[in-house]
């Protein structure tokens, strides 16, 4: 059976933290590419008031058995206390691009 292909969807200070984050995870083979956002407005509660920030998104493709090394790996080199960390389920997609994310993934 192929193995299931998710992309995560990442929440970073800026697009500096995200391309450090975007770097690693490619490098270490815990993604096959990430997707770096910037200039995204992000209005969220935290420490009891509503925060209005400007952040940068990194989405990243994995294989789904790498999703939980993934979550363990940003949440070490981020500087967020709780960053936004979300996996989500490729349903489908061009069967070529996804057999390229397994195979420059490490397994």
């Amino acid at each position: 059976m192929t193995e299931n292909i998710n992309m995560l969807y990442i929440t970073a200070s800026g697009e500096e933290e995200a391309r450090t984050i975007g770097r690693v995870l490619v490098s270490e083979r815990l993604v096959s590419c990430v997707n770096i956002l910037g200039g995204m407005n992000s209005l969220y509660w935290w420490d009891g008031k509503i925060q209005d920030d400007r952040e940068a998104v990194i989405i990243a493709k994995t294989r789904e058995t790498l999703v939980t090394g993934v979550i363990a790996r940003v949440k070490e080199l981020h500087s967020y206390d709780c960053p936004c960390i979300v996996s989500l389920p490729v349903l489908d997609g061009n069967a070529d691009y996804l057999d390229w994310v397994r195979a420059e993934t490490r397994m």
